[in-house]
């Protein structure tokens, strides 16, 4: 018999926690391909933690791998802290009260102090109660903005910030040796709670993060003098109590909710892709925009650690693109800033590689410093983190990526969407005192910097052959590398996997000090760029594409031929 109809009857014998899982093995007896696809692999434990589709098996997020998890990670905790504690959150998905429970209990059954949030809370209010609490590690149930049929498992670490990669490769490794069933401790989670070993996290914690955030205010008042009318959607996430609460605080009169989209619900029936990324998210709001003509529509996705918006300009809402939003938040605190006095001698901002060159050529003009970090928001917050340490903590004043992820504060080390959505409002506030949409601010940028339109293409690999491909592409870009791309030579290459970089032009050559990944570069004339990563959460291959010219229209029609170009080169279909 093979390993995975093994593994499936050794679950089929002992998996009786939950009825679901109960059912779901059952019917799928005698079903090959469907026991094959449940046990053929674990779910792997990485820097994010798990993630996958909802239910029965070894490669599925269910009570008992959240559950092996969990005491591979009290098994490490252990062994690095005396008198450890973590803290818990939770989304609106499928199961995540469910998962989170459980790893409560198996947290309480092997010594470790448990605080968990009594209802769901975003994930960078579990990033705050880690700092706050002095915890060992935090959780979070969560897919973050993936469909109903997933879940997840975040794992955090002392300082607040998402596991690193030693932190995650040592876990993996407890998490390794723990058998399924035979291997976990774990209690009763009433019984846990009545015994001290769990507390739910008191209201003071939740009002000091609330204090916190609005400490990032930099036009305080201006949202009551503006009278700008919002429209916002938690996607049926967690979002709702705590942006409304913020955006109530910072003087936000006219706000209306989409109550299609207000209650938690993990089957997110009004939009299947709970990603503020896509248009599909906005359209409930615009239905209430017909007759409520909002400024501005915001929506968090389920976690609220991501934010996208559409802005109201000449009648028409326009979504705003995350590297867009990133560049307006950019110009508008450092300006602001300087306008009152505030900005210190040597601002910092932080971005990912794959974030716009725009953000550089803000910066510029206030004197900030730029830091380019590997995508992943726990680099940024490993940056905070060390400017803390050095007593420089001041001169952090953005951080952000283009999939819509921001934080203006220091109060955690995660990206915040009840931080972001605050400073994005503030902003449009602002503005509409002197006279400008969003719209129009980002288009005197454009106008100032020339246009820089940035593209993400994806492409999917299912299944084992198509991991060998996307490995057989990056392994050929390296062997080899292009010299030009869309009739643009290259003139850098930077291979984050080898940790060089090399420039064409002088045959220079250096280290690049950011943690290995595998992440191709390449650097054309004029701030142009291709940027190439397969994806560390699902089977696919990205590439990030920058063009940079005097119109749009010349930058679309620019980018259309790098794209040829390098699918192409790399040997993608068209």
């Amino acid at each position: 018999m093979a390993e995975y109809n093994l593994m499936y009857e050794y679950w089929l014998k002992n998996a009786k926690k939950d009825p679901d899982l109960t059912e779901e093995l059952q019917s799928i007896k005698g079903k090959d391909d469907e026991i094959l696809d449940r046990f053929y692999k674990n779910l792997e434990f990485g820097t994010g933690g798990l993630r996958g589709v909802i239910g029965a098996g070894t490669n599925r997020m269910n009570v008992y791998t959240v559950a092996q998890a969990t005491q591979g990670l009290a098994d490490y905790i252990n062994g690095e802290f005396s008198e450890p504690s973590v803290a818990i959150a939770y989304d609106s998905r499928i199961k995540s009260k469910l998962f989170a429970e459980t790893a409560a209990g198996v947290l309480a059954a092997n010594g470790i102090k448990v605080y968990i949030y009594p209802e769901l809370m975003p994930t960078p209010m579990l990033s705050y109660a880690v700092i706050r609490l002095h915890c060992a590690s935090g959780i979070v149930i969560t897919a973050s903005h993936n469909p109903s049929k997933y879940n997840g498992y975040k794992c955090y670490d002392s300082k607040g910030y998402q596991m690193t990669d030693e932190a995650a490769k040592r876990t993996f490794d407890y998490i390794s040796k723990v058998d399924i069933f035979s291997g976990v401790k774990i209690m009763d989670f009433e019984d846990a709670l009545a015994e001290d070993k769990i507390d739910f996290i008191e209201d003071w914690l939740i009002d000091d993060f609330y204090k916190d955030v609005l400490t990032r205010q930099v036009e305080k008042g201006v949202c009551r003098k503006a009278d700008l009318k919002v429209i916002y959607s938690p996607l049926n996430g967690t979002g709702n109590k705590p942006v409304k609460t913020i955006l109530k605080k910072i003087g936000v009169k006219d706000l209306k909710v989409v109550l299609s989209q207000e209650k938690p619900d993990g089957n997110f029936p009004t939009c299947p892709f709970p990603n503020p990324e896509i248009k599909q998210v906005f359209e409930e709001g615009m239905k209430i925009a017909e007759t409520f003509p909002a400024d501005i529509l915001l929506a968090t996705d389920p976690d609220c650690d991501r934010v996208g918006i559409a802005v109201r300009h000449n009648g028409e809402y326009k979504l705003m693109t995350g590297n867009e939003v990133g560049c307006m938040l950019t110009e508008y605190i450092l300006s602001r800033k300087k306008a009152h006095g505030d900005l210190c001698e040597n601002p910092v901002v932080v971005k990912t590689i794959v974030t716009t060159e725009l953000i550089r050529a803000v910066a510029a003009e206030y004197n900030c410093e730029v830091h380019d970090l590997l995508t992943g928001f726990k680099y940024i917050g490993e940056l905070v983190e060390q400017l803390k340490d050095k007593g420089e903590e001041n001169r952090f004043e953005i951080g952000l990526e283009e999939s819509y992820g921001y934080l203006t504060g220091t109060h955690v080390r995660e990206k915040d969407a009840v931080n972001a959505s605050m400073m994005i409002i503030e902003m449009a506030a602002y503005y509409k005192t002197q006279g400008k949409t969003l719209v129009d601010v980002m288009d005197s940028l454009y106008e100032r910097y020339g246009m820089y339109l940035n593209s993400l293409l994806n492409f999917g690999f299912e299944g084992a052959n198509g991991m060998k491909k996307m490995a057989d592409m990056m392994s050929s870009l390296r062997n080899n590398p292009p010299k030009s791309i869309g009739g643009m030579d290259v003139v850098k290459i930077a291979d984050y996997l080898e940790s060089k970089s090399a420039d064409l032009v002088t045959g220079k050559t250096q280290d690049i000090t950011l943690p290995k990944s595998n992440v191709l570069s390449y650097s054309l004339p004029d701030d142009n760029k291709v940027i190439i990563r397969p994806s560390g959460t699902e089977p696919k291959i990205k590439i990030y594409i920058t063009a940079h010219s005097d119109t749009r229209e010349n930058a679309e029609k620019l980018t259309d031929v790098i794209a040829d170009s390098i699918k192409n080169i790399m040997g993608i279909e068209k």
